[in-house]
C-alpha cells in the first residue's frame, strides 16, 4: 500500500503535492486540452472537468432516476427505494429438463456441472433471436474452497473433482424469459449449452497453422480445445458474443516440478511459475496443462473468442486481437466504416490496446470476417495530455509472433505501463472512450512501472478511471487526448491524492474499479472488485458496489450495494431495457457469506435481475 501522506489543498490552489507525489519535473506551461479540465502545478496533473480539490457535489442531478444508497456491510444486495431484484440463476442451476439439482451435500459432480451453470459469472450479454432473449454469460473461475468444500483439504482430491472444477469453467448459454414470478431460464430450450474447455475452436487470424501453436493433439496448429478463465466480454453489431480469456496462466503445471524454468515467454505471461498451477489439477487428468509435456499449449489461450449465441456456427479464437489477460472488448464502428476493438490487458504495468479491422462493416453484410484481419496497437499516454497508438508491427515481430507474444512486442514499441488496465466502455452519445484501472501496487516501485500523468499515484491502492478522445472524432485515429474521470480514494481519510479526485466524497467513495458498461441513455455504470475489509485505509467503503456516473459533469452516485466478499461484474439488459441483469462473483470469497440462499447454504455466484417498482425502463 502507498505511503500515507497529506496536504491542504484548494479550488483555488494548484496542487503542488501532485508533483511531489509524481516526482516529475515537467515544464510549468500546458495547455488545457478538454473543456473545462483543470491543470495542476508542475506536474500538469489532469483531472476531469473542475479542480481537484473541488467538494461541492450536490445531492443528485435533476433527472436522476435514484436516491444514491450507502455503503453497507450487510449480507444482501442493497437497491434503492423503488428498485427491487430477484435470483435468475446461480451456480449449480441445471439448463436442460433431464439435469439433476444442486445437491447442497456433494456440491454435484463433473456429470451435473456439464449440464449446469458454471461457476463465477462475468460478462454477459442478451440477444433477440424471433423474440426470444438468449442470455451468454462467463463462467470465469471456481473459487476452490466452496466448490469443494465437501473435501478435507477444500481442493481436488480426485479425477472426478479436478474434472467438475474444469467444467465450471467456459460460458453458460441460456434462453430466458420472463414471468409472473420473475426471470427464469427456459429448461428445455434448443440454445441452452455450455462451452467448456473441451470445447473445440476454429483458429483464424495470424496464429492460424503458426509453429507457437502445434501440439501432439493439433499438428496443424488450426483448432483448440477449450476456453477457461474468460473475464469481461464484448457483443458484435452481426450478433456474435466475444468473450475474453484472462488468467490463463493459474491452470499450467509441469511434471518437473520446482525443476521446471520458465522461459522468457512463459515467464511473461506467467505461465507454472515454480511448475505449479494455482490449485485446479488439470493436468492430472488432462496432459495438455503440462507444459512439459505440451510446451505450446499456453500459447493456445490468452485470446478473445467468438461465439455465436444460437450454436449455429463453430466458436473461434481470434488471434488478430493479441494475446494477453484480456478484460474485456469493447467494439465500435469508426466513421470510416472500419471495427475498432479496445482491450484491456489485466495485470500491473501491463498496456491499453486498440485492434482496427483491415475491411469495413457494411450494413446488412455478413461481416463475419471482420476480427480475422487488421492491426494491434498499444497506448502511449503523454504527460501533456496527448496520446497516440503504435503499432505492434513497429516490434519486428513476424506476424505470429506478434500477436502470439503481443504483450512483449508492446513492451519493445514502448507503449505506457498501466495500473491494471480492465474494462473499457465507448461513450454512445459522444467520441470518447473510458478504461478502468483498478490498482497498482508497484506503480512507482518497479523501474519499468514509474509514475506518470496517466498514472499519478504512488502504489495506486484505489484505482482510477481515464478516458480519450479519439482526434477528429474518429476511433480508428492514431492520436487522442487524455484526461482522468475519477481518481478514486478516501476522502475521510486523506487530503492528498489518496483522498481522490474533487467528484470523490464520502457518500460516493469506492475503490477498485472494474465493470464499465454505458447504457442505452448515455449513463456510465461503474463496478467494482475491489478491498471490501471496510477497514483502515478502506474504512466506510464498504462492500462492493456499482454505481453510475455522469458524464457530462463527471458526477458519480452509488446505486447498489453487493453482498458480503463479492465482486460485482457483469451487466446487461433485457431487450425492453427493464430489467437490468447483474452479476454477482465469489460471495463468501473469505468464508463470511451465505448469499444468496441465506441460512447455513453454502454461497453461490450468481446473475441478479434488478427492476423498477413501477415497471419503468432502467437503462
Amino acid at each position: 500500500m502507498s505511503r500515507k501522506k497529506t496536504t491542504e489543498h484548494s479550488p483555488s490552489q494548484a496542487v503542488t503535492k501532485a508533483s511531489q507525489e509524481t516526482d516529475l519535473d515537467l515544464v510549468i506551461s500546458r495547455r488545457a486540452f478538454l473543456k473545462d479540465t483543470a491543470i495542476f502545478g508542475t506536474s500538469a496533473f489532469v483531472i476531469a472537468t473542475k479542480s481537484f480539490g473541488q467538494t461541492d457535489l450536490d445531492s443528485g442531478r435533476s433527472d436522476l432516476p435514484f436516491i444514491p444508497v450507502a455503503t453497507n456491510t450487510e449480507d444482501t444486495v442493497t437497491l434503492p427505494e423503488g428498485y427491487s431484484y430477484g435470483v435468475l440463476t446461480r451456480w449449480g442451476d441445471p439448463i436442460y429438463p433431464n439435469a439433476p439439482e444442486f445437491d447442497s451435500e456433494s456440491l454435484g459432480s463433473a456429470f451435473s456441472q456439464k449440464l449446469s451453470v458454471g461457476d463465477n459469472n462475468d460478462g454477459m450479454d442478451t440477444f433477440s433471436v424471433n423474440d426470444r432473449v438468449i442470455l451468454v454469460f462467463n463462467n470465469e473461475f471456481t473459487n476452490r474452497e466452496i466448490i469443494f468444500a465437501n473435501r478435507t483439504t477444500r481442493l481436488p482430491e480426485t479425477d472426478d473433482d479436478v474434472n467438475k472444477g474444469k467444467f465450471a469453467h467456459g460460458l453458460t448459454i441460456v434462453e430466458i424469459r420472463e414471468t409472473n414470478d420473475g426471470w427464469e431460464i427456459v429448461k428445455d430450450s434448443e440454445f441452452n449449452r455450455r462451452i467448456t474447455p473441451d470445447t473445440e475452436f476454429s483458429v483464424v487470424g495470424p496464429a492460424n497453422g503458426s509453429d507457437l501453436i502445434k501440439t501432439n493433439q493439433d499438428p496443424l496448429g488450426q483448432e483448440i480445445l477449450g476456453t477457461f478463465n474468460n473475464c469481461g466480454n464484448g457483443k458484435t453489431p452481426w450478433g456474435t458474443y466475444l468473450a475474453c480469456e484472462e488468467n490463463i496462466n493459474g491452470y499450467f503445471s509441469s511434471s518437473l516440478g520446482e525443476k521446471f524454468n520458465q522461459n522468457v515467454y512463459e515467464k511473461r505471461y506467467g505461465i507454472a511459475n515454480k511448475g505449479e498451477d494455482w490449485g485446479y489439477k488439470w493436468a492430472q487428468t488432462d496432459p495438455r496443462f503440462d507444459v512439459s509435456n505440451e510446451p505450446n499449449e499456453p500459447n493456445r489461450h490468452g485470446w478473445i473468442v467468438e461465439i455465436d449465441p444460437t450454436g449455429k456456427k463453430k466458436p473461434k479464437k481470434l488471434t488478430a486481437l493479441g494475446r494477453f489477460k484480456h478484460e474485456n472488448a469493447e467494439l465500435v464502428i469508426a466513421p470510416s466504416g472500419h471495427v475498432v476493438v479496445y482491450m484491456g490487458d489485466d495485470e500491473r504495468g501491463e498496456f491499453l490496446y486498440k485492434f482496427v479491422s483491415k475491411n469495413k462493416y457494411e450494413a446488412g453484410g455478413t461481416n463475419t470476417d471482420l476480427l480475422h484481419e487488421g492491426e494491434l496497437y498499444a497506448a502511449k499516454f503523454h504527460d501533456d495530455g496527448s496520446g497516440e497508438w503504435i503499432s505492434l508491427k513497429n516490434a519486428n515481430f513476424s506476424r505470429d509472433e506478434m500477436v502470439v507474444y503481443a504483450r512483449i512486442a508492446a513492451s519493445k514499441i514502448g507503449a505506457t505501463t498501466m495500473d491494471r488496465p480492465e474494462w473499457v466502455a465507448v461513450n454512445p452519445n459522444k467520441p470518447e472512450a473510458y478504461v478502468s484501472l483498478t490498482n497498482n501496487k508497484y506503480r512507482g516501485e518497479k523501474i519499468s512501472q514509474p509514475l506518470n500523468m496517466a498514472n499519478p499515484r504512488k502504489k495506486n491502492r484505489y484505482g482510477h478511471i481515464l478516458r480519450w478522445t479519439p482526434e477528429n472524432k474518429d476511433h480508428a485515429a492514431r492520436t487522442f487526448s487524455w484526461d482522468i474521470f475519477v481518481l478514486a480514494g478516501n476522502p475521510s481519510k486523506f487530503t492528498d491524492l489518496n483522498g481522490g479526485s474533487w467528484n470523490m466524497n464520502t457518500d460516493n467513495m469506492f475503490n477498485g474499479p472494474d465493470g464499465l458498461k454505458f447504457d442505452s441513455k448515455g449513463n456510465l455504470w461503474i463496478q467494482t472488485d475491489g478491498d471490501y475489509s471496510n477497514e483502515n485505509d478502506f474504512s466506510g467503503m464498504g462492500n462492493n458496489q456499482m454505481l453510475m456516473g455522469d458524464p457530462r459533469t463527471a458526477k458519480i452516485y452509488r446505486f447498489m450495494v453487493g453482498p458480503k466478499e463479492c465482486e460485482i461484474t457483469g451487466l446487461t439488459w433485457s431487450p425492453d431495457k427493464k430489467t437490468m441483469f447483474v452479476g454477482i462473483q465469489h460471495p463468501g470469497q473469505k468464508g463470511g457469506s451465505n448469499w444468496p440462499d441465506g441460512g447455513s447454504n453454502i454461497p453461490r455466484s450468481a446473475i441478479i435481475a434488478i427492476k423498477r417498482n413501477d415497471g419503468s425502463a432502467i437503462g
